[in-house]
């Protein structure tokens, strides 16, 4: 159990060194600046022939450490992202696309990760032993209050805008996705659902429908179904991608999966858009989620 909690709570961060892609071009905004979360690093990821007069869809990621260099990562693990976004941007029937990976914000990814609708549903006294679950000995999980709103409002306000400003991009809903892993396909799907005009498609990887560690009687998983059921009647024309394994923190997403899925069924998604797939004996990794990265991006990116 302590090795499920180190991989799902560990403050993900690079050990300084310039993060390098084997495909592509990467650009990296050190500590871009915000408002409304900590300051973070931005890396935006081109193809190798990009050109300034083509309009590409946008894919923002979540944990930007994580994405394109294992000699950088803690755990010496990455998505490869650079070479999978690389070789779909060469296939016919997938959209040019370029890829914006956002650093997480260390001690405060688990409250920006977070879906602020959804914590409010809690009880106050569970909301009260939430805040006082420990990350590690010198720190809590929650390092202040739930900021998921604020952190929608650094992608919407301010990151959007100078992505649309500085590159060849197409600003419609229908070219902007989003994607991230445990907490950050919570997020993924908490985005699409605040944002609808914003966002046309989300990609949630081994979704923490837990929203904690696992322990008996949480109370969270409820809260998500709840908010789904209400808000999913707005996304009927958008793009929704779930997958899980059933390996280390995977094994116990497969019943909470099933319940979104019968809530995803219950508002009318189809398969031309929405997509939940699963992966027998894939773990909580990197790895795990490097080797199938290619579904959830063509799910996305595919030409209509």
């Amino acid at each position: 159990m302590r090795l499920l909690l180190f991989v799902l709570f560990f403050v993900l961060a690079n050990d300084g060194h310039a993060i390098s892609v084997q495909s592509g071009t990467l650009a990296t905004i050190e500590q871009f600046p915000s408002k409304f979360v900590s300051k973070r690093n931005i890396h935006i990821w081109l193809p190798e022939d990009y050109n300034e007069s083509n309009n590409y869809a946008v894919l923002y990621m979540h944990d930007g450490q994580m994405l394109f260099d294992a000699s950088t990562t803690w755990n010496k693990q990455e998505w490869g992202v650079d070479e999978t976004a690389a070789r779909l941007n060469n296939t016919s029937n997938i959209r040019p696309f370029i890829v914006v990976g956002i650093d997480n914000g260390g001690p405060d990814r688990h409250r920006d990760y977070y879906p602020q609708k959804p914590f409010n549903l809690l009880s106050i006294a569970d909301q009260k032993r939430f805040y006082q679950i420990p990350r590690d000995e010198s720190q809590l999980l929650f390092n202040g209050a739930v900021n998921s709103d604020n952190y929608l409002k650094f992608l919407v306000q301010e990151l959007k805008p100078y992505i649309d400003e500085n590159y060849a991009v197409d600003t419609s809903k229908n070219s902007t996705f989003i994607m991230g892993s445990s907490m950050g396909g919570l997020i993924s799907l908490y985005a699409i659902n605040e944002y609808p005009d914003v966002f046309g498609g989300a990609a949630c990887i081994s979704t923490h429908w837990l929203g904690v560690m696992p322990h008996e009687g949480n109370p969270a998983p409820n809260t998500f179904y709840q908010y789904l059921t209400n808000s999913l009647t707005k996304l009927s024309d958008h793009k929704i991608y779930f997958d899980y394994g059933n390996k280390t923190l995977d094994e116990h997403y497969p019943p909470l999966q099933k319940h979104v899925d019968l809530i995803m069924k219950s508002k009318g998604f189809t398969k031309e858009n929405w997509q939940t797939l699963f992966f027998d004996g894939h773990a909580h990794t990197e790895e795990a989620w490097q080797s199938r990265l290619e579904k959830p991006i063509s799910f996305l990116m595919k030409k209509k």
